[in-house]
């Protein structure tokens, strides 16, 4: 037995759920592991975030701060803080992703998603959360930079030149104040199907239970939105995506339109020129080659944002220094 199963063990048996069955579950991009635990009549879910590459911390915070404002988090039954350990209540296994598979109707589930932003948006105070970390233009160029460090380099074979990294970065630093014409608020980054569940014991927007919050930050109200609705991993059919855009608009009616579609579209481009670059560094850095397959969709998206007005410095640089034949599903992949 490693020391680390050793002190999982510990853990658990000071929990009395020593004689447990466990089961992994499936896992994410980060080195976070979650097991179902299950003993009797009884469920709970280990996470085991192994520090130092990963910290408990932000989800206990954000966890509480999201229930606070009564929407639906994971109970945490116990905590290992130093040892990045977390028993938690089990949502169970009906996950937007399940639920869509198994051919339940898309509409009903993201009015409920649009709703949850909404009541969100409503009731987040910053002044709830101080010490929350910005979600300032410096991050947001730390990420997408990753499109030119890490794709660009899959794709090249080789790095690309300094002059025409700085030049994208600037670019980027031209588009991105008109993200922040939106009002701030608590943004959970990961808002989209896989991290969202159906809790059929429960109603109105608390029968959305929320998952993978805990590298929220304060930022603009249209980037959740977003991340829900121009999903990497899966199409969202136009018409389902204006329409949900109309439901949230119409619940904040003082909101300018423009900006908001302009905002919209910054975001979309830059969630999705930085993930393209995420999972060429998650192949090149971490063996993982599984995420290329959502490449040819993200580019779709991408190329759909980069057709905004607002996006015109950016869009001349994708246009002149990233030819159409790296627009897809890399042909280098190393083995």
């Amino acid at each position: 037995m490693t020391d680390r199963a050793a002190l999982i063990a510990q853990f658990l048996a000071a929990q009395g759920w020593q004689e447990a069955t466990r089961r992994p579950l499936a896992g994410d991009a980060s080195f976070r592991r979650y097991e179902r635990l299950e003993k009797g009549a009884r469920r709970a879910i280990l996470m085991d975030a192994p520090p130092p590459q990963e910290d408990v911390r932000p989800f206990i915070a954000v966890a509480r701060l999201l229930s606070d404002l009564k929407l639906s988090v994971p109970q945490i039954f116990a905590a290992q803080v130093e040892a990045g350990l977390l028993l938690l209540e089990d949502f169970g296994d009906s996950t937007y992703t399940r639920l869509l598979a198994a051919g339940e109707k898309a509409e009903p589930l993201y009015r409920l998603a649009v709703d949850v932003l909404i009541a969100l948006h409503r009731r987040f105070d910053r002044e709830r959360a101080p010490g929350l970390r910005r979600y300032d233009d410096e991050l947001l160029l730390d990420e997408v930079v990753r499109f030119v460090d890490w794709y660009l380099r899959l794709v090249a074979g080789q790095a690309v030149a300094p002059d025409r990294r700085a030049d994208y970065l600037e670019r980027w630093r031209a588009v991105l104040p008109l993200v922040h014409a939106m009002p701030p608020t608590l943004v959970l980054r990961d808002y989209h199907v896989d991290n969202l569940m159906r809790l059929g014991d429960r109603a109105g927007i608390a029968a959305c239970g929320l998952l993978d919050f805990q590298d929220a930050l304060l930022g603009p109200a249209t980037y959740d939105l977003v991340s829900l609705l121009e999903d990497e991993r899966r199409e969202v059919k136009r018409s389902l995506r204006q329409r949900m855009i109309a439901r949230y608009l119409a619940a904040f009616p003082g909101i300018d339109r423009d900006a908001f579609a302009c905002s919209c579209a910054v975001i979309g481009a830059q969630r999705h020129t930085k993930n393209i670059g995420q999972f060429a560094r998650l192949l090149l850095r971490d063996g993982k080659p599984h995420y290329l397959r959502h490449i040819p969709h993200m580019w779709g998206l991408l190329l759909e944002d980069l057709a905004h007005p607002g996006l015109a410095p950016v869009r001349h640089w994708f246009e002149a220094t990233v030819p159409p034949e790296w627009r897809r599903l890399p042909d280098r992949v190393p083995a």
